[in-house]
């Protein structure tokens, strides 16, 4: 094994996001989640001091709410306990932070996909890719995209449902303001305020999901893309000074984002 092996996660934009109903405390969706390859993190592993599971990063929560240490929680609890656990004490998790945080980008969820692809090469655990997109719904919604490595997809229910979309997808330029965006937040502030939309978003939601990005992005606003964008601008106000023209709103945000 390589103690230097590097690998790259890499974060998604939401072309279009709705919000298609709530079951059991969570969130339904149906959403076109597409990989954005002009930034990444790099996570590798090195030595560790032996006394237990190690993640250093420029993180901004403590460790055992990062969704690295869930994702090594969920592996251990399905497959080879010991054996995780004893790599997992004389090897550290490295990441090299460039994804921002709370932005809506998922740079966290990449971060755990890459995580579980990590310790699946480096201990030949020989897991299947639908396997590891199984422990990755338990971990976080964007979890299971991550782990597909697919270009395009439409997600739909709590994320744990991911179809390959095919399509050329347009290169995208990112920009995320100096905000930080809760997702829970942002979620109660859409419960509270905006949920009566829900049933007129299934149908567009479904009529999405059939187009390229491209055509999406040509044809409707950012209001009526993301679900999310409407409650976002209520819980941060600021954000209304940073919106431009011809850019969209991805997930929960802050990030915004526009086809080049």
């Amino acid at each position: 094994m390589d103690d230097n092996t590097m690998y790259k996660s890499y974060p998604k934009v939401n072309i279009f996001l709705k919000i298609i109903g709530h079951k059991d405390g969570y969130h339904q969706l149906i959403s076109r989640f597409v990989k954005v390859k002009t930034i990444h993190d790099v996570m590798w592993f090195e030595a560790n001091d032996g006394k237990g599971f190690s993640i250093t990063g420029d993180f901004d929560c403590p460790p055992e709410s990062n969704t690295i240490y869930k994702a090594y929680l969920k592996l251990k609890e399905h497959f080879g306990y010991r054996r995780i656990e004893e790599f997992c004490q004389t090897h550290k998790v490295v990441v090299y932070k460039k994804i921002p945080t709370e932005a809506g980008l998922g740079g966290g969820s990449s971060n755990a996909a890459t995580f579980l692809h990590m310790i699946n090469n480096e201990l030949s655990l020989k897991l299947s890719k639908d396997d590891l997109m199984k422990i990755g719904a338990e971990i976080g919604a964007d979890v299971p995209f991550f782990i597909s490595g697919y270009d395009s997809a439409n997600v739909r229910g709590f994320g744990q449902i991911v179809e390959e979309f095919e399509e050329d997808v347009p290169k995208l330029e990112i920009f995320t303001p100096n905000i930080s965006c809760n997702t829970a937040k942002i979620f109660r502030v859409y419960r509270q305020n905006f949920s009566q939309t829900m049933g007129q978003s299934k149908d567009l939601g479904e009529k999405l999901a059939l187009l390229d990005s491209k055509e999406i992005l040509e044809e409707f606003s950012p209001e009526v893309l993301n679900d999310l964008y409407p409650a976002a601008l209520k819980a941060h106000s600021e954000l209304h000074f940073e919106k431009k023209d011809g850019y969209f709103f991805s997930g929960s945000g802050s990030s915004f984002f526009r086809a080049i």
